[in-house]
């Protein structure tokens, strides 16, 4: 399959998996336990239906939307993702230029291959920063204080992994960053020698944004797993949460909310947004997934800070439905990792432009002009 034959999301994710070494490309696709969640992601969108109106006058529609402070000119951006120059050596760099001819959020994680200040220098996006709460608060210190100089819009803090997930395709597979040779592994090398070489002679993998505090996952092979469940602060608390929100001073995103009460407190304490998520499914298998959850949490609070629909999202239709509900913008990282590991920046681009393309040609068979007018009026349950 070449670049030129994918359409959708599930046409990258195969050009993806013929291009990465096995233990890669699972790390991206696979999640906790039985993967039940995961799976429901996508399909809690089927059990919606979209009902259209006709004869709207639709040779013109609208897609911006104003998400934690900024205008975007979709409703949909590119959450952070760890380790992106593992999938392709250009990494956060190809998807931040991506973000930034789109015109929306390009979030970066603790654990990316790119610096902070690079990142703020080189990407006109907006941008977005996930922390993660290390036991190391020094490290938790200097990642918002170097956010902050460079210039982010938002701060993202993750809070839904206080241990890893059992991740077993990367127990099955031996998948640590940086990537350990194993009998196993080193013939999924051999047979993927684009990757392999790429990997080997360009630039040394790393992170950076990690650099003086923690060798793991940098130099010392870790699974992130092993990372949550060692490095992370598991006293994390709604306190600390309000202390970090005060100590950013800007839009405060929670990454994780899953339940109305847990909304509320967001809202309590001052979040600007929160992205209804459950970290793609690797972490708690048997969780809720966000589009079930979206109604009940748009009710609670999205009148008080800005609810994100955050995972599962692979069709311009899924986007439509999280709107109607009340979601400000949805966001995904798999679609777009899928892209970046099979072309790059080109991968990336192309992804977004499929699906910006089908929001905008759904939106006029829906006959909306706008993404303000979608509302559950559009919208019947199965």
């Amino acid at each position: 399959m070449r670049l030129t034959n994918c359409h959708n999301v599930d046409d990258f994710r195969t050009l993806a998996k013929a291009r990465l070494p096995g233990p890669v490309f699972h790390y991206i696709d696979g999640a906790a336990d039985d993967e039940g969640t995961k799976r429901r992601n996508t399909a809690a969108f089927d059990d919606c239906d979209l009902v259209p109106d006709v004869l709207a006058g639709v040779a013109g529609v609208d897609l911006r939307t104003t998400v934690m402070g900024r205008e975007i000119a979709m409703p949909l951006f590119l959450s952070p993702t760890a380790l992106q120059r593992l999938f392709h050596w250009q990494g956060e760099r190809a998807v931040g230029a991506a973000a930034a001819k789109f015109g929306t959020y390009f979030g970066i994680s603790s654990l990316a291959t790119v610096s902070l200040e690079e990142i703020g220098r080189t990407v006109t996006a907006p941008k977005l920063f996930q922390l993660y709460v290390h036991k190391d608060q020094g490290l938790n210190r200097e990642l918002i204080a170097r956010a902050k100089a460079a210039g982010f819009d938002a701060l993202a803090l993750t809070v839904d992994t206080i241990v890893g997930g059992n991740r077993e395709r990367c127990l099955r597979t031996g998948f640590t960053s940086p990537p350990r040779l194993t009998p196993g592994s080193a013939i999924s090398f051999a047979l993927h020698p684009r990757w392999t070489l790429d990997y080997l002679t360009r630039e040394r993998f790393s992170l950076p944004n990690l650099a003086g505090h923690l060798a793991a996952g940098s130099t010392v092979p870790t699974s992130v797993a092993d990372y949550f469940t060692r490095m992370l602060d598991q006293t994390l608390d709604w306190k600390m949460a309000e202390a970090i929100r005060a100590e950013w001073g800007g839009e405060f995103c929670l990454k994780g909310i899953m339940s109305p009460g847990d909304a509320r407190r967001a809202a309590d304490i001052c979040a600007t947004a929160i992205m209804v998520s459950n970290h793609g499914g690797r972490q708690l298998d048997g969780s809720r997934a966000p589009f079930d959850q979206l109604a009940e949490i748009v009710d609670a609070v999205g009148d008080r800070l800005d609810v994100i629909c955050d995972g599962g999202i692979r069709r311009g239709s899924h986007v439509l439905k999280a709107l109607s509900v009340g979601a400000k913008a949805c966001s995904g990282g798999r679609l777009y990792l899928y892209a970046l590991a099979a072309a790059g920046q080109a991968g990336v681009e192309r992804i977004l432009g499929k699906l910006r393309t089908e929001i905008e040609r759904d939106m006029k068979l829906m006959g909306v002009r706008s993404v303000g007018e979608l509302s559950r009026d559009n919208l019947r349950w199965r």
